[in-house]
């Protein structure tokens, strides 16, 4: 890809604002192929509608929560529960995403849209959750609103390219987390409610995906180091919730999202669709970045094989304690 506008300067010293303007052009044309591919839906008709009653409050004849009212298993109610309060915090990620790619031209549109989409899916997990009881509603406010009064700032916010790269992994990654937890939800509405959400994630996810690769071909050597930073430091968007590392914990055990899913999932699929590690022709800076990259994976490889070992004796003694 060849740059010859006027307004971009020199691409040596690339800055945000010469990137947004250079891939302009990619973001309109994966913003037409999302449009022609993206089917809408209509959040209601995923949701058991006929299994809801009233709660206590205003109404009189309201039934107190129990957990035993819903199907969805333990793993499953934890998973569904940070995923849907990782999606309540989509007004601080539109305001992150608008101030880094701006709200006009084919970038503003896409913003929008992707926005429009998103709240689908907090929508939706909202109304199951409540219409199935598979949680307790007050304490569902409760975390919501603790949640979303402590605010949230991407790790990446310093940098549109090194966001652009953290979203190619995140949408992925939260792909993945939604399709699991309705693998190991226990209810197959439930399942086929994270398939239609995880569907849209993917859609997403090529939308970035597609957007990094173009910029390595503008700017190989700092979407090199970018994809490292992100890598080296990722975080889940929801990472700021309270009880957040003994839900992440959790999930990791019940298979919903762990270390060998996030390296072997995640991070290795787009790694290979975009060949980051075969980039040649790079400068000093993007060659110890991508040797960086390297050294890292091969680390967290390793550390994965020691979580598969301590999975496998857990499920081992578990297995032996229901055969006693």
């Amino acid at each position: 890809m060849t740059i010859t506008s006027p307004h971009l300067g020199s691409p040596a010293v690339w800055t945000d604002a010469k990137l947004l303007y250079a891939l302009e052009e990619v973001v309109e044309t994966e913003l037409n192929r999302h449009l022609k591919v993206a089917k809408d839906w209509m959040p209601h008709e995923y949701v058991p509608w006929s299994d809801g009653r009233n709660f206590p409050g205003l109404f009189e004849d309201g039934e107190a929560w129990d957990k035993e009212q819903s199907k969805v298993t333990e793993i499953g109610r934890i998973a569904l529960v940070v995923n849907l309060l990782t999606e309540d915090n989509l007004p601080s990620y539109h305001h992150e995403i608008a101030s880094l790619f701006g709200r006009d031209g084919a970038w503003g549109t896409w913003v929008h849209r992707w926005t429009a989409e998103e709240g689908r899916h907090g929508i939706v997990m909202r109304d199951y959750l409540l219409a199935s009881r598979a949680v307790d509603p007050d304490k569902l406010e409760r975390f919501r609103m603790e949640h979303m009064s402590e605010g949230f700032e991407s790790d990446n916010r310093h940098s549109m390219l090194h966001s652009v790269a953290y979203v190619a992994f995140q949408e992925l990654a939260t792909r993945i987390s939604h399709r699991n937890t309705g693998h190991q939800s226990g209810d197959p509405v439930c399942d086929r409610m994270l398939a239609r959400i995880a569907t849209d994630e993917n859609l997403h996810m090529v939308f970035y995906r597609n957007l990094l690769k173009a910029a390595f071909e503008l700017a190989p050597d700092l979407t090199m180091q970018a994809v490292r930073d992100v890598i080296v430091n990722f975080r889940m968007p929801g990472h700021g919730m309270p009880g957040f590392e003994r839900f992440a914990a959790q999930m990791a055990i019940g298979e919903v999202y762990n270390l060998r899913i996030h390296h072997d999932d995640v991070l290795q699929p787009v790694l290979r669709h975009l060949k980051v590690m075969d980039i040649d022709g790079l400068g000093a800076d993007g060659r110890q970045a991508q040797e960086e990259l390297g050294l890292f994976l091969g680390g967290l490889d390793s550390e994965a094989a020691k979580f598969d070992e301590k999975l496998a004796a857990r499920k081992a003694r578990m297995a032996a304690r229901a055969g006693a």
